[in-house]
């Protein structure tokens, strides 16, 4: 190994963080959520009311806005994946 990144891995302490001002919270089901985009038609959906410090991501090739009615149907399917006994997706 070269020591050089790999491709697509970023290091911690280089990722976008959110901005509390530019960052959406939602409730979905009981579940408390922060949605932010770091870029245009990326989002991070950070799961804060779950039992450990997780959540998801999703992006959109074309780089198109989502609704709120989209970001808490991607809440609703990310949840309905959820192991209860583990809190983390399903295997």
């Amino acid at each position: 190994m070269s020591g050089e990144p790999e491709p697509g891995l970023v290091p911690e302490h280089l990722r976008p963080t959110p901005d509390e001002s530019d960052s959406l919270m939602l409730t979905v089901d009981g579940q408390d959520f922060r949605v932010w985009s770091p870029v245009p038609g990326t989002y991070n959906f950070d799961w804060l009311s779950g039992p450990h410090d997780y959540g998801f991501g999703l992006s959109r090739s074309d780089g198109s806005t989502m609704s709120r009615p989209e970001m808490e149907q991607a809440i609703r399917d990310f949840l309905a994946q959820i192991d209860p006994a583990t809190g983390y997706l399903a295997e």
